[in-house]
């Protein structure tokens, strides 16, 4: 990461909007109705309700969804009591992660106030306004008493995100540290540098993990917690030993787990060689480590390491909880957070870590395939199934608790809404994953090769969207897999080169020397042609030795696409073919066709290409309302594409009257269906949006999804080949993981419909 300056830091704040965060309306507000409902006459009903019934603010105020974060400045961050105006940046950044990790939404409130029942007084006294209240940066031990008091007088969620949130990632990092080194967690030895507010409250959820208090060793700033000294608070004296050590040196001699929280370069190499084997080390001083990264790797080989920065495995960041628990407390209308609800979280952090990580995931940190081990003991923070992994377990463990004041009964709608929320939820491609996964089709992948088309092989043998078979060389994928760590164990890999396949090539160079010879080719050419896996690979789904083909992730469309004309040929009875990409919007997902294969149709073809297209889009259980799009309005010029388009017009509302279509038109009265009613109320699609557009021709439709993937970053889905007689899909080069996956599940809905549609 690249090092962040105090003027680029300054800037960000200030440039623009000032600060972090804005409010901003969700109801409408654009005429004098609207604000008569908004504000009065129409106000007023809401708060008799209220009224009436104090519970009746969940339902009609932001109450359910609203946190206060409350500090008074006193520890903030590294930079101590600075003042609570000094930490309201903080405080505003705060409310910046819960509204983009969980939809969370954040008023910050800064307390000008450093005694413990002033800062009380205040809480209870806005509490009405807020679901729960996030408590930000108060200094040890005046924050303990804060929560507790808090916790214990008002019946919504109140959180100290310095005390727990450290605890519950850093209990998860040990769950799964442990775990991977064999060690039993009610036998180790803890040293706890640090008995603040982070310090206490990690090692009390670590006794709730299991670890035994005779084996915890705490320290502060004057050395060894013990029973002989006189100046302890009573949250210190709870881990105080009966021992004659004092410093971290003396202590930390055979111990297993170093945890962290205090000053940066305390922890010298000589002490991690003095723990015992498989040592784990969170040093969570922040910025500087008690032992930099560098340093603890050369001591000790053997050692698992994680710090509170970004720039190093295993960082124990907050963000991994705080949204999430406030999430689930929030949907269940849970009245505290309480320890079963901590525990949920963690543990369910701890298993995330053991699951398949999301290209996406990859991707976001410039790695190839993060997997559970010693350099990964914790999900990463831009992890898109955070939020229905923790927040569920979270909501659970309230409801079992008996803390929740309502209940979940169906988890995956649960899980559905809240990706909905985060705009993560795909239900177009989910459901054709699902449909995929009812009955797994044997699908044959080319450039099996490289990377990111084993990685989805991985993905989809994993999610059962398929039967993976592989084609390439066997030497090569096998490295391949081995290198990043892939498992393809009892996948078929068809190595088209080797000798063992001469048989194979010969019988498919016969084959296909038969379907060719009165087109100009020789046995000894289609023989030649069985040794490029499209051409292979398209024999063998064209003679039932793979449901599906997916290819062209190293070679360009046109030559893959004439393979599969020359074999598989088109399903309808003019030959005509097209692609089409899904463009998943704001407004749904919308269909664009010709973007692959037509360069300058005909109106014919642009006719067969509707048809092609609006097939297609019944597959997604989506009613086809179809633009045949230009550059003028129904007539406006008369050559050209628009010419084109209106001889296709005329062929659909003559043979498919049943069709919404209509066109030529501008994009803008496509999507624009007041405008469109306005000014061409004849239009066949009437009042409908439209969900499909047909471009003119490949140039415009080529450009059209491209600029809405980079510009608008849609999701883009494709290319989808239709009109082919087969389940066969041809790539974009270079596709990411995700888009392979996808298309592989089209291929195998595809390989589940498959029959000729002549039209």
């Amino acid at each position: 990461m690249a090092k962040i300056t105090k003027e680029e830091a300054l800037r960000y704040h200030s440039d623009g909007r000032a600060g972090k965060i804005e409010v901003i309306p969700t109801k409408p507000y654009s005429t004098q109705y609207d604000l008569s409902l908004a504000y009065t006459p129409g106000v007023a009903e809401p708060c008799l309700e209220i009224e009436k019934n104090p519970k009746d603010a969940y339902r009609y105020t932001a109450k359910n969804n609203l946190v206060a974060v409350m500090s008074n400045g006193t520890a903030v961050l590294g930079l101590g009591n600075i003042g609570a105006l000094a930490g309201k940046p903080v405080m505003e950044g705060k409310g910046l992660l819960f509204k983009v990790f969980a939809d969370v939404d954040v008023f910050d409130i800064e307390i000008d106030k450093t005694g413990i029942e002033e800062f009380i007084d205040v809480a209870k006294a806005i509490a009405p306004t807020f679901g729960g209240i996030n408590l930000e940066d108060i200094k040890a031990p005046e924050c303990f008493e804060i929560e507790e008091r808090l916790k214990a007088e008002l019946d919504i969620p109140v959180f100290h995100d310095d005390q727990h949130g450290t605890a519950i990632i850093s209990g998860a990092g040990l769950i799964n540290a442990l775990e991977i080194i064999g060690k039993d967690i009610s036998k180790i030895k803890v040293v706890v540098n640090g008995a603040g507010a982070s310090g206490i409250s990690c090692t009390k959820l670590y006794l709730n993990l299991g670890v035994k208090r005779e084996n915890i060793y705490m320290l502060d700033s004057k050395g060894l917690i013990t029973t002989r000294r006189k100046d302890l608070n009573k949250y210190k004296q709870l881990f105080a030993q009966d021992s004659d050590l004092v410093t971290l040196k003396d202590v930390i001699k055979g111990a297993d787990v170093f945890l962290g929280l205090s000053k940066g370069n305390i922890l010298s190499q000589d002490m991690v060689r003095s723990m015992a084997k498989d040592p784990i080390v969170f040093a969570m001083a922040n910025p500087t480590p008690e032992i930099s990264y560098e340093d603890a790797m050369a001591a000790r080989p053997d050692i698992i390491m994680a710090t509170g920065r970004s720039d190093y495995p295993n960082q124990i960041n907050n963000v991994l909880g705080f949204p999430f628990i406030f999430r689930g407390a929030l949907d269940v209308k849970a009245t505290n957070i309480n320890e079963e609800m901590k525990m949920a979280a963690s543990k369910a952090l701890a298993q995330l870590a053991k699951q398949h990580v999301p290209e996406k995931v990859n991707a976001a940190y410039k790695t190839k395939n993060l997997e559970f081990g010693r350099e990964y003991i914790i999900p990463k923070p831009l992890d898109p199934r955070l939020i229905t992994e923790v927040a569920p377990a979270v909501a659970k463990a309230a409801m079992d608790s008996g803390v929740a004041r309502e209940t979940i009964d169906d988890w995956d709608k649960y899980k559905i809404e809240l990706l909905k929320r985060m705009g993560l939820y795909n239900k177009l491609i989910n459901d054709v994953h699902i449909k995929a996964k009812h009955y797994p089709k044997r699908i044959l992948f080319s450039d099996a090769e490289h990377y990111k088309v084993l990685k989805a092989v991985q993905i989809v043998r994993d999610e059962k969207i398929a039967e993976p078979i592989l084609l390439g060389r066997k030497q090569a994928i096998r490295e391949t897999a081995e290198k990043n760590h892939l498992n393809i164990e009892g996948l078929t890999i068809i190595d088209f080169c080797c000798d063992m396949e001469l048989a194979r090539r010969e019988r498919f160079a016969a084959q296909f020397f038969e379907i060719r010879k009165r087109k100009g080719i020789t046995y000894e050419e289609a023989f030649e042609k069985m040794s490029d896996p499209t051409y292979f690979g398209m024999m063998m789904v064209e003679y039932g030795e793979a449901d599906g083909f997916l290819t062209g992730f190293s070679t360009k469309y046109a030559n893959t696409l004439r393979p599969a004309l020359q074999i598989i040929g088109s399903n309808n009875s003019l030959g005509h073919i097209a692609g089409m990409y899904i463009v998943q919007t704001k407004r749904g997902p919308i269909f664009f066709a010709d973007t692959t294969v037509n360069i300058q149709p005909s109106g014919r073809t642009i006719a067969d290409t509707t048809i092609l297209t609006a097939n297609e889009v019944r597959k997604f259980n989506i009613d086809p309302v179809v633009a045949l799009i230009s550059y003028s309005n129904f007539g406006t010029i008369r050559d050209g594409s628009p010419q084109r388009v209106r001889e296709a017009i005329e062929i659909l509302h003559r043979d498919y009257p049943d069709l919404l279509v209509d066109g030529e038109m501008q994009a803008n009265y496509a999507f624009d269906k007041e405008l469109r009613k306005a000014k061409y109320p004849f239009t066949k699609i009437g009042d409908h949006d439209v969900n499909t557009i047909i471009f003119p021709n490949l140039s415009s439709g080529n450009i059209a999804y491209k600029m809405m993937h980079e510009l608008a970053d849609c999701e883009v889905i494709g290319p989808i080949l239709l009109g082919i007689r087969k389940p066969v899909h041809i790539l974009q080069m270079e596709s990411s993981v995700r888009q392979i996956v996808d298309m592989a599940a089209i291929t195998a809905v595809d390989a589940q419909e498959n029959k000729e549609e002549i039209i």
